[in-house]
């Protein structure tokens, strides 16, 4: 049986953006029509279905919709969707619903629909609202359309929104960030996501990179930042995530505790503990094209499968929780893997003769303060 007490979230993704970011390597394509929706709406339900046999009699926690942009789906083919899901699975009463939206094409029509549909909860890819910085990372939004676009979030009447932020961008000074942050602040809801700009492979900045804020500026943009959250109130509970009490994405904190999730879409990922206790991952394949396909022709099986060994288990436990600053309960290891703690304490022996992880007698795994500075450090030792 699996325990009950392993929390399942569901992620759905929507892979069509309108204009390809230099920077994302996400598995975001070009080339959306509104022709798409009805196919890929039908598409994702089926691959639902196909997973049906991993949710045992729990309970769907949260539900993400990222992308891509989902806010190129109309709101009635969002509420379809989540029809769609409800029909299929037990969604808890109080599960958190979240649909990531671009202000370029954000429509204050299509926010109502989004929240009468079922939407509890909007993310909204701000990064910054510095119009010259916003042309540097390729958006086709302006810093405005971003204002407007989180007024229309509170006029809809959602009452829960994440705010997007990025830093370390091309040209960006230490005063920059702070005005970004100070304008998120003021239009927030009382979680923003901040996170620097990274250079990944197989995205056009890896080919033509920009010139980025030497290490001094960063350290600067990185400090300046955190005491203007924190002045604000907003406490950091992960490695970009910020909030003021209660606000934490309930979806996210699923990931990082190491609970299971069903992965729909193309492209898609999950993770999902069997009864027999073997710990999967899945992932559809990246192309839409494929996917939809797939759908019209054979339909669906479920989704190729590679079980994580018990010998991993430790690194992935790690690789998770370890990104949230308070860490989880020592006893999740064992309920959500079946090893027995001292599995976790053997790969974690290293990091804890360098003073990088807490006191285990305190019953949680989590970095110390120090362990917290140097992440990638501590992670790397389990692996």
């Amino acid at each position: 049986m699996i325990p009950a007490s392993i929390p399942l979230s569901l992620y759905v993704h929507l892979p069509w953006c309108t204009r390809k970011c230099p920077y994302c390597d996400f598995n975001s394509h070009e080339g959306f029509s509104s022709d798409l929706q009805k196919p890929y709406t039908e598409a994702l339900l089926a691959d639902l279905s196909s997973q049906q046999d991993w949710m045992s009699a729990r309970a769907i926690q949260s539900i993400f919709i990222g992308g891509g942009t989902p806010s190129l789906f109309e709101g009635e083919w969002i509420a379809r969707l989540l029809e769609g899901i409800g029909q299929r699975l037990t969604i808890a009463g109080d599960a958190e619903i979240t649909l990531e939206s671009n202000p370029g094409s954000a429509e204050a029509k299509r926010f109502v629909d989004y929240k009468a549909g079922g939407i509890t909860r909007l993310s909204i890819g701000v990064q910054t609202f510095h119009d010259p910085l916003l042309q540097s990372l390729g958006r086709i939004h302006s810093g405005d359309d971003a204002r407007r676009a989180l007024d229309m979030v509170t006029h809809a009447g959602f009452d829960r929104w994440n705010i997007d932020l990025m830093h370390g961008l091309p040209g960006q000074t230490a005063d920059m960030a702070k005005a970004d942050l100070a304008d998120a602040i003021a239009l927030s809801a009382g979680h923003i996501s901040w996170y620097q700009l990274t250079i990944e492979r197989n995205t056009r900045f890896w080919s033509t990179p920009p010139s980025l804020p030497d290490e001094e500026t960063l350290e600067m943009i990185q400090e300046a930042g955190e005491a203007t959250l924190s002045h604000a109130g907003f406490n950091q509970y992960e490695v970009s995530a910020y909030c003021v009490g209660g606000e934490e994405s309930l979806h996210n904190l699923n990931y990082w505790q190491f609970g299971d999730y069903i992965g729909i879409g193309a492209g898609a990922h999950g993770k999902v503990t069997l009864p027999s206790g073997l710990i999967q991952r899945t992932q559809r394949t990246r192309s839409p094209s494929d996917y939809l396909s797939q759908a019209q022709a054979e339909g669906f099986a479920p989704p190729p499968q590679a079980a994580i060994t018990a010998e991993a288990l430790p690194a992935e436990f790690a690789m998770n929780a370890l990104r949230l600053k308070s860490g989880v309960p020592l006893s999740d290891f064992s309920e959500r893997t079946g090893l027995p703690v001292d599995a976790l304490m053997t790969a974690a022996a290293e990091a804890t003769a360098k003073g990088w992880l807490s006191d285990p007698s305190t019953g949680r795994f989590a970095t110390s303060a120090l362990g917290y500075r140097f992440l990638d450090s501590v992670v790397g030792t389990f692996v």
